[in-house]
């Protein structure tokens, strides 16, 4: 968090959050709603201001409840996932996986495989989904426990069921489980929608 919003906050403590402005999409991008409205589930209009969308990135946070949000100053913005916490997108050099915001994945502690065929990955930063374009591709590096490709073990997937899986000198051995997509936000921890 930037040491000037750490002031702000130390100055005026209680400011009230604002809630519905800020969404993020399934691809990462910042989303802003001038009315307000985001939990009416619109798509805003695309942040695309290299300044703000770099404080954004460095204020991004998370309390104990799971609600993810911004913070602007004093203010805590509340916002809208249509997706995860994280969208998760492979490193150009496809030796690991980054944040939207930038920051690289140094570990993951489980993949979900919902019933749409979107993976995520539960890591210490958060939980993320992995961005479409950068599924096949990462998908296509990864293995079964027994070093088979992981594309071949996922055909006789079953629901409920999972198996263990690695990303071979990236991210061993971590479990890979089905997943309703309902239940994804529950069981990933997070509130995709926080309202006041």
């Amino acid at each position: 968090m930037d040491q000037s919003v750490k002031d702000a906050l130390a100055r005026w403590p209680d400011v009230p959050a604002v809630y519905g402005w800020l969404s993020l999409d399934a691809r990462g991008r910042w989303r802003l709603h001038p009315q307000g409205l985001s939990a009416a589930g619109g798509p805003g209009e695309s942040i695309t201001n290299t300044q703000i969308l770099e404080f954004i990135n460095r204020n991004y946070e998370h309390d104990d409840a799971g609600r993810w949000y911004f913070q602007n100053g004093p203010q805590r913005v509340f916002l809208r996932l249509d997706a995860a916490p994280y969208v998760l997108r492979l490193g150009d050099d496809n030796r690991g996986l980054l944040t939207h915001t930038n920051q690289a994945v140094d570990s993951v502690r489980a993949w979900m495989l919902d019933d749409a065929g979107q993976l995520y990955a539960v890591t210490p930063l958060g939980a993320g989904i992995v961005l479409d374009r950068d599924l096949q591709p990462l998908l296509q590096q990864m293995t079964a426990a027994d070093g088979a490709p992981l594309l071949d073990a996922l055909a006789g997937l079953e629901p409920g069921s999972g198996l263990q899986v690695a990303w071979p000198e990236v991210y061993p051995d971590a479990p890979l489980a089905s997943i309703a997509q309902r239940d994804v936000a529950r069981t990933l921890g997070f509130d995709p929608a926080p309202a006041a």
